[in-house]
């Protein structure tokens, strides 16, 4: 029998387009869902933009705690949730493949989405104190969470769906999971945008959290210090860190030569 025949015989191609179109259905599965988590994670960022220059959103006197969390989920809410249920699809067809096999179709939607429930924490969302950062344990357990009308309780009384977390001693696991570089390139974001809240917060009125952002982003880059980072995209965004600490210095220093910070101008 020829080598050709033999190859007919069994299949061989048979199987190897079984095996493709697989993987084609696979990937467009992906793609359908990344693409929709892409345009959710916009709206966000649109949304970020309006929390970050609105005068009704930010306001220097103090608040009562449900009342900022009430504010800031009108600006997050019901993009977040959008997102956090996109991402519980997402991880339910990913689950059933080697994570390493699709894991570039949405990293970089996993990282706009962290952006956000960190963006939203830090403001006093999500059954948090404002200027709180979620861990990476903390993120992954509000992916894992029914979103509203449950999303003020998440972090408190979480509702697991889809498993999602990786234990620490596992980071090369096959499942389906929030990688910490993928926190971190998050927190970079965070970060820069803070940046940016402090200098419109000035305008705004608002001396006094300048100073709180200031503080967090020293505590931030005070971290990035201690770790030893072999991503290299990773390590050249986290250098950049020192520069989002100069800009925050200089709004506080600006702030203290007008005699504008809380406690008689001192800072």
């Amino acid at each position: 029998m020829s080598v050709q025949n033999a190859m007919m015989e069994s299949g061989l191609f048979e199987d190897l387009q079984k095996k493709i179109d697989e993987d084609t259905q696979v990937k467009d599965t992906l793609r359908e869902i990344v693409q929709q988590l892409e345009k959710q994670g916009q709206h966000t960022i649109d949304q970020t933009s309006a929390r970050s220059t609105r005068p009704d959103r930010i306001d220097s006197r103090p608040r009562d705690p449900s009342n900022l969390v009430k504010s800031t989920f009108d600006a997050f809410g019901r993009t977040i949730e959008n997102q956090v249920q996109s991402i519980q699809r997402l991880a339910e067809v990913a689950s059933k493949h080697p994570y390493y096999r699709y894991n570039y179709a949405w990293t970089r939607e996993m990282q706009s989405a962290t952006f956000s429930i960190l963006y939203c924490a830090y403001l006093g969302g999500l059954n948090t104190q404002a200027g709180h950062l979620l861990t990476l344990s903390e993120v992954t357990t509000f992916m894992q969470s029914t979103p509203f009308p449950s999303l003020l309780s998440t972090l408190s009384h979480p509702i697991p769906l889809i498993p999602l977390a990786v234990p620490p001693s596992a980071p090369n696991t096959d499942s389906f999971h929030l990688t910490p570089e993928e926190y971190l390139q998050s927190l970079i974001s965070l970060v820069d945008e803070l940046s940016r809240l402090a200098r419109n917060s000035v305008t705004l009125g608002d001396t006094a959290r300048p100073l709180q952002i200031s503080k967090f982003i020293k505590d931030v880059h005070a971290g990035f210090q201690v770790l030893n980072l072999r991503n290299d995209g990773l390590r050249k965004r986290s250098d950049g860190v020192k520069y989002r600490v100069k800009e925050a210095e200089d709004v506080v220093y600006d702030l203290s030569l007008r005699g504008l910070l809380p406690g008689q101008g001192k800072v």
